[in-house]
């Protein structure tokens, strides 16, 4: 029994422009929706269907297969199930009809992988037609009435306990796993028997606008504040507020000293005997950054204004995919290296318009075990986990 992942996903969007490439949590929508795809063991494949080359290039940075969806079915009009048909039939023609197809939506960031590898589970194993992703609620719903507001699942005449009413879902649109066949025979997301699977109704977030964007993005350091396990190829860091704690004493000469931290020098020399490529990438023309470098023995380069097309040449230097690595910055300068790569991380301290292009937010300050929380999270993933 097989099941394939469906994300559609057309460019043009009008309420929030370049919506399904817009980063939450430091990681484009269309990502995040093929990482959660790809996380659930059942799906075998993740496929993007868009008529945007931009959506195109990033899905295939993230593991997808795209389909071309033609310009009649990525129309205002086109419907969501127009798109899911035109790509079963693709996915026949190259691969084979799959047994169970999951409809996911890149509109919904935080898809909760374990909810839809169960509902897969419950479709490929005959239990169900189609399942799909909805949280628990015992809200009042109203409606406007001709003599006013009227109770839809109450009697407005009556307010019974919250113990004493009968929940209710609401349907999230984050995903839903249906049988092929059926599908195909009904040309409707639902039909047969419907089963949900709950989920939290803190997963429940969908994107339309800009104010749930910026929602989303404030919502994603929260859920994953600090990290258990980074698995990347390598490590850049910015200099000041991230080996330093921002802050720089100025003697009457005008030499300038800066405070860092024993225990990041040991995450950092930890990370070295592992052998994992390091780069300190600093703005700053300053002595202490290259004094600090040599003291750590990493690679350094510092007093540069254009810190991205440096990370860029550096990877390509070094054979590395950007996807691959880890960037910990703190301010601004840092927010098209965030960009980049693969593992943005900030410190806590970092601005809050930095913030929202991070993966990872981490828990201890710059200057003060940052680096040692980076370093300790990266030998626990399972690239360097054998060496540490």
């Amino acid at each position: 029994m097989s099941a394939v992942a469906i994300i559609p996903a057309r460019g043009g969007s009008k309420g929030v422009p370049g919506k399904n490439v817009a980063r939450v949590g430091g990681v484009p929508l269309i990502g995040r929706a093929i990482r959660a795809a790809l996380a659930a063991p059942s799906i075998t494949a993740a496929y993007v269907s868009t008529d945007d080359a931009e959506i195109a290039r990033v899905a295939r940075e993230h593991g997808a297969i795209v389909i071309d969806r033609p310009a009649e079915l990525a129309s205002d009009t086109a419907t969501s199930e127009d798109a899911l048909l035109h790509a079963i039939g693709e996915i026949e023609k190259a691969a084979g009809l799959p047994d169970a197809v999951a409809f996911l939506q890149a509109t919904s960031p935080f898809i909760d992988s374990p909810a839809l590898e169960r509902a897969a589970a419950r479709v490929l194993g005959g239990d169900d037609d189609v399942v799909f992703s909805a949280f628990e609620t015992y809200a009042f719903l109203w409606r406007r009435g001709d003599t006013g507001a009227e109770g839809v699942n109450h009697d407005h005449s009556f307010r019974p306990r919250r113990q004493d009413r009968e929940p209710h879902f609401q349907e999230t649109g984050a995903f839903y796993v249906m049988r092929t066949q059926g599908f195909l025979e009904r040309r409707f997301r639902f039909f047969g028997r419907v089963g949900i699977e709950e989920v939290p109704e803190s997963s429940a977030v969908e994107i339309d606008t800009p104010a749930e964007l910026a929602f989303a993005r404030a919502l994603a350091p929260a859920a994953h504040e600090g990290a258990a396990e980074i698995d990347v190829d390598a490590l850049v860091m910015d200099f000041d507020g991230v080996h330093t704690d921002d802050h720089v004493t100025v003697d009457q000469d005008g030499v300038e000293s800066v405070r860092v931290s024993r225990s990041d020098g040991m995450g950092i020399g930890r990370l070295r005997q592992a052998g994992v490529p390091m780069l300190i990438l600093s703005k700053e023309q300053n002595p202490v950054v290259a004094a600090r470098a040599r003291k750590l023995g990493v690679e350094v380069q510092h007093g540069v204004d254009a810190k991205a097309p440096a990370l860029t040449a550096w990877c390509e230097a070094q054979g590395l995919d950007p996807a691959r690595v880890a960037y910990v910055g703190n301010d601004i300068n840092d927010i098209e290296c965030l960009d980049l790569v693969g593992w943005p991380v900030v410190v806590p301290e970092a601005r809050p318009e930095v913030r929202d292009h991070a993966r990872i937010t981490l828990t201890a300050p710059g200057g003060s075990g940052a680096l040692r929380e980076l370093a300790e999270a990266i030998l626990r993933g399972p690239r360097w986990s054998a060496q540490a």
